[in-house]
């Protein structure tokens, strides 16, 4: 029986109006008792008084059944009341460790916004990118392989497995709760956050191998392997842009739902945070708005993106 819609709370109120309503015909059929004895009707008193028996008990443990079901779902109501809040603090608490070990981690992200965004940008070359990390050949190239390399020891992409939300929300409440939307959304970014990370790593691999120990000059020099250099260092800001795309969103929208506090279970997802952009450049611009707008501790949300070259 579903008393949290309400239906079993219409039954326990149903119970005590007909058991009050029993007890009211009892004392009806008792005043025709108390005719019966002045009348002297001896057998129709006798038939009448076990009629008002029968009605008062039935009435006294109607409302007895109603009263005691409504004290005892009151207090499981209550229990489960206090379990969910239990449940939201440590959701809560969870979300914001993910937040505070998270922010670094996407703050790293900016080592590859410089290489990424030289000259405006960057954008697939599937979708037509044309910056100059795409355009780069000969020295240039040679500049960005070298950059590559010094980026790949500053930004660990082991680390990137703490931006991992569903696993926290999955042993709680939340899960069925939450927007589906949203929660695929989570999960997808999660996903791509793990294979970008795998990707990366055997990337790095693949470039390393193409420059076969020679120095970057003389690699570059060999018609046969600048462009297979050129081909690793593509995949290589291919997988980067699309790990800080969507670490940066895991991130805000983390950030995002816990601004909204215990209220958050209960949010649509929003489309400038959500939809897919064609550029990042394009989602950070769409999301600005709404980020800045959201508190996170003593900053807004946008700040932890860390958008921008590395300082």
């Amino acid at each position: 029986m579903d008393f949290s819609t309400g239906h079993g709370y219409l039954l326990i109120g149903g119970l005590i109006l007909v058991g009050a309503g029993l007890l009211i015909l009892s004392l009806i059929v008792n005043l025709r008792v108390a005719h019966s004895v002045r009348d002297d009707l001896r057998h129709r008193e006798k038939l009448l008084e076990y009629y008002r028996n029968i009605f008062s008990q039935m009435g006294v443990i109607l409302i007895g059944i109603g009263v005691s079901l409504f004290i005892f779902f009151f207090q499981q109501n209550y229990q489960d009341q206090r379990k969910r809040e239990t449940e939201m603090q440590q959701v809560l608490a969870k979300l914001a460790a993910r937040i505070a070990r998270g922010a670094p981690v996407v703050g790293s992200l900016s080592e590859f916004d410089a290489l990424l965004d030289e000259g405006g940008p960057y954008v697939s070359p599937d979708l037509g990118g044309t910056n100059a990390a795409i355009r780069a050949h000969g020295a240039e190239l040679g500049k960005q392989v070298a950059e590559i390399l010094l980026v790949e020891r500053d930004v660990d992409v082991q680390v990137f497995e703490i931006l991992n939300l569903s696993r926290d929300f999955e042993s709680s409440f939340v899960v069925n709760e939450i927007d589906p939307t949203l929660w695929f959304n989570i999960v997808r970014d999660e996903s791509d956050i793990k294979y970008a990370t795998t990707q990366l790593a055997l990337d790095y691999k693949d470039l390393l191998e193409a420059i076969a120990g020679e120095p970057i000059e003389l690699a570059i020099a060999n018609p046969d392997k600048e462009r297979k250099i050129k081909q690793e260092v593509l995949d290589i800001f291919y997988d980067a842009d699309l790990l800080r795309q969507r670490g940066r969103r895991f991130l805000g929208r983390a950030c995002w739902l816990f601004s909204k506090g215990r209220g958050f279970v209960g949010l649509a997802p929003v489309d400038a945070l959500e939809a897919d952009a064609r550029s990042h450049q394009e989602w950070i611009d769409r999301s600005k708005p709404v980020l800045t707008q959201s508190k996170s501790g003593s900053g807004d949300c946008f700040k932890l993106l860390h958008y921008g070259p590395a300082s």
